[in-house]
C-alpha cells in the first residue's frame, strides 16, 4: 500500500459538481493499494500517517503531529500511484489492485484512519475527481507500507 501525503492548510474533493470532501489543516491522502496489499497493510499505514511529526511546533519545528494538532485526514483513491514508467510511454498499472480487492482495502483504511483521527473525509472511490489543495510548506512525503 502506497500513500502521497501532502501537508495542507486546505484541501477538497469535487465530484459531478458536488463537494465529496473538504478539510481545513491536515493532510491530502492519496492512497493507493496493490495486488499483494492484505489489511495489515491498511492498519500500519493509518497509524505511520497520523503519527508522522511533520506539523510545526511553536518553534517552527516539525515535532507535532497530525492528532497532536487536531487535523483533519482528505483520502482520495489513486491506483495511479502504481504506475510503471520503465517501458513506452504508456504507464502500466499491473502492480494496481484491481476494484474487488482494492476497495474493501481502501474502505478499511478508512477505518483505520476514523479511530485514529476525528476528522476523516474522503473522495469518492473509482470517480473522476477534481482535487484542490494549499499545500503548506510545501511538504509532500511518500510512506509505503513496506511489503
Amino acid at each position: 500500500m502506497r500513500a502521497l501525503l501532502q501537508r495542507v492548510s486546505e484541501a477538497q474533493v469535487v465530484v459531478s459538481d458536488q463537494v465529496a470532501g473538504r478539510i481545513g489543516r491536515g493532510l491530502l491522502v492519496f492512497l493507493g493499494v496493490k495486488q499483494s496489499d492484505e489489511r495489515i497493510d491498511a492498519e500500519y499505514l493509518a497509524k505511520k500517517i497520523t503519527g508522522l511529526r511533520i506539523f510545526p511546533d511553536q518553534n517552527g519545528r516539525n515535532n507535532l503531529s497530525l492528532s497532536d494538532i487536531e487535523g483533519g485526514l482528505l483520502i482520495v483513491s489513486q491506483f495511479t500511484l502504481y504506475a510503471d514508467t520503465q517501458r513506452g510511454n504508456r504507464p502500466s498499472y499491473a502492480e494496481a489492485a484491481g476494484a474487488d480487492l482494492a476497495r474493501p482495502l481502501y474502505e478499511y483504511f478508512l477505518e483505520c484512519c476514523r479511530s485514529l483521527c476525528a476528522e476523516v473525509q474522503t473522495g469518492v472511490f473509482g470517480a473522476h475527481m477534481d482535487v484542490s489543495l494549499v499545500n503548506d510548506g510545501p511538504i509532500t512525503i511518500l510512506c509505503s507500507s513496506g511489503r
